[in-house]
């Protein structure tokens, strides 16, 4: 179907909807490379304004990707729940967005429609969106999950401790966890992307992780960052794996460039229920997306990136993830050229992770031949603060010395936390007060020498 409109005096035309929505994107260094961005200012306001009247039902008709070419598709349509998106069935992409930020909706509104929305659907309201819309309909969506502690409670944010090491050596990994720990870090899980992803390699991580929670007995979990198929083996060995990981896109074929299709997600979710490691709750998948990963698979249908990041959200929504992470500015600039390209990609994938009833987390991050800065990472995690994300990434000093990226650290989560009043999740706050590393209020104490911590502190540092 053709879409039209006419300003000004002038008509522009999109010879389809997936047409229509590549050009109503903000500007993205991804779309100029895949030739599907608006050529002008002039046409992306056009196709914004054209968008804003189409009707939410299309969305559920025309499929940007055909239903018979793509397994994400055919999950798309077939898990929507008409009686959840009756409550909006009526109004168009700009209704939509006067409805999210009206004063009448709220976080049980929004948790009632949230099965009955499409990724593209929430795409779409996006476009049209400022960031200060993104933030403002972000904060009163909330999704909470819980495996060993509650995560996405209103008033908190949670991060992942990053230890990453470039050769997975077993005492640098440890140096940094405890480092981390004792900064409050971790409540969202400990989390290592390994150096090899050997099953060998990767179990004596995992074995690593659980006797250190098991010694400390942490409200917490951990996870290595390790192919899917690689955590069924571990589990079907006896491994004690907490969390399951995969990282995901939105379209068929770049998932197959991951090695990974919706049925091994599902025998990597059951494989993980099997254990029963939960001690609150069993939401045991951990996902990381990012804008940028189909185009580079060339895998995205002549779809724009943050449509397709969208609809990495509906392959993960299935699971009952406890984590989702878009992991922002990882891929490079030739997808997000620079700070306000990834300020404006974090804000698009946090709204629409939530939207669609996620427990989006963001990594704060670029890579060091992006038009970025810590000045830049500063600005979007206080924006994610403001709009209730769930968890963000803590590495030490903010420089990832195995990928070779910059995120935010240990002491960048000390800022939130006192800016904004957003405290730890619950059993993480109260294992660092009996643990003497925080005191009643949850700040720092960094004179705890009497914490049962520190002769393993200073063991390594020795």
């Amino acid at each position: 179907m053709t879409y039209k409109t006419i300003i000004a005096g002038q008509t522009w035309v999109f010879r389809d909807l997936k047409d229509l929505m590549a050009k109503a994107s903000p500007l993205r260094s991804g779309d100029l490379l895949a030739g599907v961005a608006a050529v002008s200012a002039e046409e992306r306001a056009a196709a914004r304004i054209c968008l804003a009247d189409v009707p939410l039902k299309t969305f559920l008709t025309e499929f940007l990707i055909p239903y018979d070419d793509d397994e994400v598709t055919r999950l798309i349509a077939d898990s929507h729940n008409g009686a959840a998106f009756r409550a909006i069935s009526h109004l168009c992409v700009g209704d939509f967005r006067n409805w999210l930020l009206s004063d009448h909706v709220t976080t049980a509104s929004l948790t009632q429609i949230a099965a009955g929305l499409t990724p593209e659907m929430v795409a779409a309201v996006s476009k049209i969106m400022r960031n200060q819309d993104l933030i403002a309909v972000a904060k009163k969506t909330r999704v909470v999950t819980r495996f060993r502690n509650t995560i996405g409670l209103d008033g908190t944010m949670a991060t992942r401790l990053q230890p990453n090491h470039p050769t997975d050596d077993p005492r640098g990994v440890l140096a940094s966890t405890l480092e981390g720990l004792t900064y409050g870090c971790g409540d969202a899980v400990i989390g290592i992307n390994p150096a090899s992803d050997s099953p060998r390699a990767v179990a004596d991580i995992v074995h690593l992780l659980d006797e250190l929670i098991s010694r400390y007995n942490i409200p917490t979990q951990s996870c290595v960052l390790t192919h899917a198929t690689t955590s069924i083996a571990l589990i079907e060995a006896r491994v004690p794996v907490d969390l399951v990981f995969q990282s995901v896109a939105g379209t068929e074929a770049a998932n197959t460039s991951f090695g990974v299709s919706l049925s091994i997600l599902r025998e990597a979710y059951d494989a993980g229920l099997s254990l029963q490691r939960g001690t609150v709750g069993q939401n045991l998948m951990y996902f990381e997306t990012g804008q940028g990963s189909c185009l580079s698979a060339n895998a995205h249908h002549g779809v724009d990136q943050q449509t397709c990041e969208a609809r990495a959200y509906a392959v993960c929504r299935p699971f009952s993830p406890l984590l989702v992470n878009t992991v922002v500015g990882f891929i490079g600039p030739e997808y997000l050229y620079d700070g306000k390209q990834i300020t404006r990609a974090g804000l698009e994938d946090h709204f629409c992770g939530k939207l669609l009833g996620l427990p989006m987390g963001c990594d704060v991050c670029y890579t060091n031949h992006a038009e970025a800065d810590q000045d830049d990472m500063d600005v979007l995690l206080t924006l994610l603060g403001a709009a209730g994300n769930n968890f963000v990434i803590a590495v030490p000093g903010a420089d990832d010395i195995m990928l070779n990226y910059q995120s935010t650290s240990y002491h960048d989560q000390l800022y939130f936390r006192d800016l904004l009043k957003l405290k730890r999740a619950p059993e993480f706050a109260l294992w660092l007060r009996q643990m003497g590393l925080t005191d009643d209020d949850g700040r720092i104490v960094f004179s705890g020498i009497d914490s049962p911590l520190m002769p393993d502190i200073q063991r390594l540092a020795s």
